[in-house]
């Protein structure tokens, strides 16, 4: 009650003047329309566009997130431990969740300028250029991150993507291999075997290629959600689902992040399988123009589709 009268009363040139119910009222009103809209703010910065980071070899203009709590917590910590590794290679992965890749490869140079033969560094800026469509460094930073450590499939797993996103499908085949030869679980197993399995088709090993999917038998089984995926995929590759049973709809929602990694994914996979299977080069092209519309340009399905348009633009460029 002291509160109100409080709020009530204003001192004016020396008098007191008293505010009235209704004037009260009016107040609390455009109080509450502020605290909502702030309110309504914060959501909305929650996908607000960040800085620029590069552009697609498709032309478009590719940004960022702004940062969240875990990118500001993470930086924290590394200020406080500045000759941290660990808190190098975290803070790389807060700013990669919020697609800050720029932000993230700095990192981990800074990183490496301490410590110069630390492998999970180059393997988290390798990593990061990827998402940048710097595939000749990352190819560096894999490569050099393996000869570091030659037990981080990571390492291997990543310069296989270097090696397939510039169309090496043979090599690309061979850092698979590797990366799955160190896998320790059917998660691991699921992931490699996947893109193993595109290289060898890719590179005109299909032999090869059906050798590697016999290890994906009915008694393999995800446990990371994502991986579900691939393991749809690797189905879908052995005959037992059609293209119409494996490919997800689009998402409804924009910002839908996890549905948008299993559109990309497996659109991206079955558009392969439409190249090297039925050379449906026309039909492939449809299923990538539907992946690269989207907003997780991150996604390897998303690099991988636009990968094949941009060659597909500049083959036509160069024979019209």
């Amino acid at each position: 009650m002291g509160a109100m009268k409080v709020a009530r009363n204003k001192i004016v040139r020396g008098r007191v003047w008293r505010m009235t119910p209704a004037m009260a009222a009016c107040v609390l009103v455009v109080l509450g329309m502020c605290v909502a809209g702030r309110v309504q703010a914060q959501g909305a910065d929650k996908n607000a566009r960040g800085a620029y980071e590069v552009t697609s070899q498709l032309g478009r203009k590719l940004y960022a997130q702004p940062d969240d709590d875990a990118v500001i917590a993470a930086r924290k910590k590394l200020a406080a431990d500045p000759k941290n590794a660990s808190l190098v290679v975290a803070l790389s992965q807060a700013e990669a969740g919020r697609r800050q890749y720029r932000e993230a490869v700095a990192t981990c140079t800074k990183g490496l300028a301490f410590a110069p033969k630390n492998a999970d560094l180059y393997i988290e800026r390798g990593h990061r250029e990827l998402g940048l469509r710097e595939f000749r460094s990352a190819e560096r930073d894999l490569a050099h991150a393996g000869e570091l450590d030659p037990s981080k499939l990571d390492a291997f797993y990543h310069l296989g993507l270097a090696h397939y996103f510039q169309r090496q499908f043979g090599a690309a085949a061979e850092s698979f291999g590797k990366a799955r030869a160190l896998a320790k679980n059917d998660d691991s197993l699921i992931d490699c075997t996947n893109w193993l399995y595109v290289s060898l088709r890719r590179a005109g090993k299909t032999a090869e290629a059906a050798e590697a999917l016999k290890r994906i038998t009915p008694d393999v089984k995800n446990t990371e959600a994502h991986l579900l995926f691939y393991l749809r995929l690797e189905h879908f590759y052995q005959g037992a689902l059609t293209e119409q049973a494996v490919l997800p709809p689009k998402p409804a929602d924009p910002n839908d992040t996890e549905a948008e990694l299993s559109f990309d994914t497996v659109t991206f996979g079955v558009g392969n399988w439409r190249l090297y299977n039925n050379h449906d080069a026309k039909g492939a092209a449809e299923l990538f123009r539907e992946v690269v519309k989207g907003n997780a340009w991150n996604a390897w399905g998303f690099v991988g589709s636009e990968v094949e348009l941009a060659r597909k633009s500049t083959a036509r460029a160069a024979n019209p």
